[in-house]
């Protein structure tokens, strides 16, 4: 009974690294190709062991036992897994800029590029709140195209060696390079000391705009900017001009008896159309009229240089609220602005330089899989080897 029941059950393959699931949903195949049956799911952050690899795919077995083929371009390891983690650390130490929802579900990133993993999706009609931005190059495949050859018509052919006859014997070839061409070649680019090749610059038209977001639960990422649209009020947000809104905050409350209703006074920044590295261009502050009941314009300042983040402030000793932005000054020094706000008032009642803000931790996202080899087993006697092999084949 003992080697029967040994000889009903298959051995497991064993274990030669370990990977985490990167998409929100990650399925598992029987086969190679993304049009085999699936044969399980896991869910981003899932730990999974790798058993076996052919080219760009990887076959791991999950928690549950379940076995399947992937794409290695879908699994983290576990370096890439802690930089989300202090990425989602990092991130829930700075301050709002707004709330932002989307039309439609949209793939968060590891990274701001488009070739980083998507790690889960914001639904349809969600909201998160925008935190960050960057401006990256868009990074395509290089792709080296074939030099066209064009073969010439047997008319121009014949034609041209009529012509070649009718002219007389070709010209002698030109001689050779000197034996000594190297050395009067000197000196070269590459010979002075840190030299190095220049590279082209990137044409502005090959850009993209990521904002890093934060959802409710905790999770930081970065998606398109041009995706997510600022929730401010629409009888606000009207005023754009065809402007994007990057950041707003409320600035206190307005009770309009009249219509029974409670307004909020508004700061908003915005950028003009294009790619900036910058993250506004403008800024204004937006009080509601008791007497006309609409939103006018308090305070409007254009062609500024501005960048996250943008708060609110306490101004000491008074009760006035106030906001803070960080602007860029003609010398290229950055400073920090407040503005005190009350009624239809807006003031500056203080400037300070401000270093530039530290870069926020990136995931390192390695071409394909590199996942950490497994552990080796310990070493164990034969009595603990002889009880884990009959655990494993009968149960018990």
């Amino acid at each position: 009974m003992f080697l029967t029941g040994c000889g009903s059950r298959t051995p497991q393959q064993s274990s030669t690294g370990v990977a985490y699931a990167g998409p929100s949903v990650l399925n598992l195949r029987r086969d190679l190709g993304l049009k085999s049956q699936p044969v399980g799911t896991v869910k981003h952050g899932d730990k999974l062991d790798v058993i076996d690899t052919r080219r760009r795919f990887v076959k791991v077995r999950a928690a549950d036992g379940t076995e399947g083929w992937t794409d290695s371009n879908l699994l983290l390891t576990p370096q890439q897994m802690d930089d989300l983690r202090l990425l989602a650390e990092s991130a829930a130490k700075l301050p709002s800029q707004g709330t932002a929802t989307v039309y439609d579900a949209l793939n968060v990133h590891t990274e701001p590029t488009r070739q980083s993993s998507s790690f889960f999706q914001i639904p349809e009609a969600g909201s998160v709140e925008v935190i960050g931005h960057r401006l990256t190059p868009r990074v395509m495949q290089n792709k080296q195209l074939a030099p066209v050859v064009r073969r010439a018509s047997a008319k121009k052919t014949k034609a041209k060696e009529l012509r070649q006859v009718a002219s007389g014997p070709p010209p002698p070839v030109p001689p050779g390079p000197p034996s000594d061409w190297e050395s009067l070649s000197r000196p070269r680019a590459t010979d002075i000391p840190g030299y190095a090749p220049r590279v082209a610059p990137v044409a502005s038209g090959a850009l993209d705009d990521w904002s890093l977001v934060r959802t409710h639960d905790g999770k930081a990422g970065w998606v398109l900017s041009r995706m997510l649209t600022m929730a401010i009020p629409d009888e606000v947000a009207q005023y754009a001009e065809g402007h994007r809104i990057t950041a707003y905050l409320p600035l206190g409350e307005v009770k309009d008896k009249d219509q029974n209703q409670v307004k909020y006074n508004w700061l908003w920044t915005t950028v003009s159309s294009g790619q900036h590295p910058h993250e506004f261009d403008s800024f204004r502050v937006f009080v509601w009229s008791i007497r006309r009941h609409r939103y006018e314009t308090a305070y409007i300042e254009r062609n500024v240089k501005g960048y996250y983040p943008v708060e609110a402030q306490l101004v000491p000793g008074q009760e006035d609220k106030a906001f803070s932005l960080v602007l860029e000054d003609r010398d290229g020094t950055l400073y920090k602005r407040t503005y005190a706000f009350s009624g239809y008032r807006v003031r500056m009642v203080s400037k300070m330089p401000v270093e530039p803000p530290a870069e926020l931790p990136g995931v390192r996202m390695a071409g394909g899989l590199d996942p950490v080899p497994a552990q080796p087993p310990a070493d164990t006697n034969w009595r603990q080897k002889l009880g884990e092999w009959r655990h494993r084949w009968i149960g018990r």
